[in-house]
């Protein structure tokens, strides 16, 4: 029994055999595979491809795939890709077999018994000695010679004195530019004699003697010699002396002669020449000063050269003053308008009198200044805070109005008129004294309305008559200001005040300073006609941002394509031409000889 079952078995062992091979014969498939060729007998590799037959096992049916008819080509896993692209890396790219690359030949062996020459570099060395014979203008101390200045092949023999800087700087200037020259103080100290001054003001400013920077050009050369001359000698006698024997020229006496006077007045003399003192009042203050009214004038009173502190700051010298005053009288010649002047305008304040006074301020001031107090809160010192010895100047200016702070616009032209007008301005003091306002904000800009309807203008002998819209424009505070009278330069060197430019980030009026810092890199001395500009995109943006007046998205558009066109220029006189103003200038003509 065991062993028919076990022979039955085997049989259906067997059978289960026979039947999976019969199958396995049945399944036989023929597969298209492409293999290249092996090189033929001339080394050439063809690219036709093989057709073979292959038994495809049911187990192995993953391990090769049919290949596509169109020249697919066929990876194999183990295909090293170093040298290659990777299809993952760059899908894109034609993945077809490279050409094997020649190999790079190297240099042919020396011949035995020779010695390779070295590389010969006597172009290149004829090339830069060529280079080095030709001598650059040098703008700088020749370290041959020190002490003398060199150009090109030429030697200024002249030794540079050995004094300060600043000296050194002036003496150069006086030298080279007589267009430009140093802070009126030390000509004062170099130049001007310690005898009695000569009267320097007149009630009738003669334009004709006032030295501007055209009219300096004009000097002949044989003045420029003996120029030279006085100023070494005064450099040798300033070198034996002491700072005592400098005391000779006071600023004080000076600021006197150009006032007119023997003495300070008395503010009771001086108000009385204009007005009731009861009916003064007062319409402003500053940092330095207050403002009263009397009757059709504004007197800015400051107080200078005491000992103490006014309002939280050190009071103005003496010096700074005298400065101040001399560009007030400077910019007052702008208004003359007759024998065929070259630059003129109105626009800025008119300096009726000028007056220095002593003593306490008189009563009818005190109650003024109390009045004010009582409705605008003072930020200022008590007036009574002063010594009886206190001296102060007196400005005695045109009436302008209000401040642009207070004065309300009515629309978007008389938006215009205020820019065209103090651009017009700035543009015609560039061009006579090389003028830079450097502090024309909201406050500094005064508006009344009347019943005009241009403003004349004369700005490099041409003749414009901008349409106001029956808007007067008058700018004032020079204080900051910098200009060049053809005799010295006038600024004031905002470099020694640092608190001036850290004022809060965002706010318009201290990014203008931070901005003008930018511009002249705290060299204040010099001309920078771009800070006028910066002045003028700070009033686009307090119209923008802080005026209110009838206007339309049309004319807010407007005033932002002017502020970037603005921002391209660097001075008023290019400024003063800019497309939005175009329909404002009326008329250009060249005045009459």
């Amino acid at each position: 029994m065991d062993r028919k079952a076990a022979s039955g078995e085997v049989g259906i062992w067997s059978e289960i055999i026979a039947s999976e091979s019969e199958e396995h014969q049945s399944r036989k498939r023929v597969q298209v595979i492409y293999q290249r060729r092996r090189p033929s007998a001339h080394g050439h590799t063809t690219p036709q491809e093989t057709l073979l037959v292959e038994e495809v096992a049911p187990n192995n049916r993953n391990r090769l795939s049919l290949a596509a008819a169109n020249k697919r080509v066929s990876w194999n896993r183990s295909l090293s890709t170093r040298g290659r692209t990777s299809i993952a890396v760059a899908p894109c790219v034609k993945n077809q077999p490279q050409q094997k690359q020649a190999k790079r030949r190297g240099k042919p062996p020396v011949p035995k018994g020779k010695l390779a020459e070295p590389p010969s570099f006597e172009k290149e060395r004829e090339y830069f000695q060529e280079v080095d014979a030709f001598e650059l203008l040098e703008e700088s101390p020749s370290p041959k010679n020190f002490g003398t200045w060199a150009m090109g092949n030429q030697s200024v023999t002249d030794l540079v004195p050995l004094v300060s800087s600043r000296l050194e700087k002036w003496l150069f200037s006086k030298k080279l530019n007589f267009s430009c020259g140093p802070s009126s103080t030390l000509s004062k100290i170099l130049e001007t004699p310690a005898a009695p001054l000569d009267s320097i003001y007149s009630d009738d400013l003669d334009s004709s003697r006032l030295r501007t920077p055209e009219k300096s050009i004009q000097i002949s050369a044989s003045s420029v010699d003996g120029g030279c001359e006085d100023i070494n000698a005064a450099i040798k006698k300033l070198s034996l002396v002491t700072s005592s024997d400098l005391d000779g020229v006071d600023p004080f006496s000076a600021l006197l002669e150009i006032c007119q006077q023997l003495a300070p007045l008395r503010f009771f003399e001086l108000f009385s020449k204009y007005c009731d003192p009861e009916s003064i009042t007062k319409v402003g203050e500053g940092t330095y000063g207050e403002a009263f009214r009397a009757g059709n004038t504004v007197c800015k009173i400051v107080p200078f050269d005491g000992d103490f502190p006014v309002n939280g700051e050190v009071q103005k010298k003496s010096e700074e003053l005298l400065e101040e005053a001399v560009l007030s009288q400077t910019l007052n010649s702008l208004r003359e308008f007759e024998n065929g002047v070259f630059n003129a305008c109105t626009t800025f304040i008119e300096t009726i009198d000028l007056k220095v006074c002593q003593g306490s301020y008189d009563a009818a001031l005190i109650r003024a200044w109390e009045k004010w107090d009582e409705k605008n809160d003072s930020q200022n010192d008590h007036p009574k805070e002063f010594p009886e010895k206190q001296c102060y100047v007196v400005f005695v200016l045109q009436h302008g109005g209000k401040d642009l702070e207070s004065f309300v616009l009515k629309n978007f032209d008389e938006a215009r008129s205020l820019l065209v007008q103090v651009t017009a301005a700035l543009a015609v003091a560039e061009a006579a004294y090389e003028f830079e306002h450097r502090d024309l904000h909201w406050g500094n800009i005064l508006l009344s309305r009347n019943d005009s309807v241009t403003s004349k203008f004369i700005l490099e002998g041409k003749q414009m008559f901008i349409r106001t819209f029956g808007l007067s424009i008058s700018i004032i505070d020079f204080t900051l200001s910098r200009i060049n009278t053809g005799e010295s330069i006038l600024f004031l060197d905002l470099s020694m005040d640092p608190y001036l430019f850290k004022g809060p980030k965002g706010d318009k009026q201290s990014e203008t300073y931070r901005k003008m810092k930018e511009v002249t890199e705290d060299y204040w001395e010099g001309s920078f006609p771009r800070t006028n500009v910066l002045w003028l995109l700070y009033l686009v943006d307090i119209l923008l941002l802080k005026k209110t007046f009838a206007r339309s998205s049309t004319n807010e558009r407007e005033l932002r394509s002017l502020k970037k066109r603005l921002d391209k220029c660097n001075s008023a006189r290019e400024a003063i031409f800019d497309p939005l103003f175009g329909d404002l200038l009326v008329a250009q003509t060249t005045p009459c000889e």
